[in-house]
């Protein structure tokens, strides 16, 4: 069997639009937060990860046009199959965290940190799903390119983001807020 790049442009077209769903639940979170007294805290780097998402998307559709990639059924299968479970544990972290997930830093003084669901196990597993989408999702389809491209500049991104939310997240070192004089 054999995925064809018009199932393959659905598919990244339902992952865009799992972003926007994302987006609208950040959003309501964000106001749930901010309501709270949250703090943002890294707003710098928030730019950059809209560009790079956004550029997998865009890589993903126009490499395999592009440079004529095949569907390879070994690798596209298991990658699809990845796919699905960064989708999985993503929804499971967001499920978990309620109101307090988002897709910027937001900081509620005086919660505790989430110890439950697949926090019990990875203090980011958001991450781990970030990182196995974005290596998987264009390899579904043999982008390896954009694989490759996303892989990297992704993983000097979240080492900002997390030095960034684990710096936060400790009072005793917390980092001045977005737009607080040091």
């Amino acid at each position: 069997m054999t995925l064809t790049e018009t199932s393959y442009t659905v598919l990244v077209l339902l992952v865009a639009a799992e972003r926007f769903a994302e987006l609208a639940v950040a959003r309501r979170n964000g106001a749930w937060s901010r309501a709270r007294g949250a703090r943002e805290y890294g707003a710098g780097h928030y730019p950059v990860m809209v560009v790079l998402h956004t550029a997998l998307l865009l890589g993903c559709l126009v490499e395999p046009w592009a440079a004529d990639r095949p569907f390879v059924p070994l690798l596209g299968w298991v990658a699809l199959a990845l796919v699905l479970a960064a989708q999985a544990l993503r929804w499971w972290c967001i499920g978990t965290l309620g109101p307090r997930w988002h897709t910027r830093v937001l900081i509620v003084p005086d919660l505790p940190l989430v110890a439950s669901g697949p926090y019990r196990h990875l203090r980011h597993p958001n991450y781990v799903a970030v990182v196995v989408e974005g290596a998987a999702l264009p390899l579904v389809h043999t982008a390896w390119l954009t694989a490759l491209a996303f892989s990297l500049l992704n993983a000097a991104l979240i080492t900002v983001r997390i030095r960034c939310e684990n710096s936060a997240l400790a009072p005793s070192r917390a980092l001045p807020p977005t737009g607080a004089v040091s």
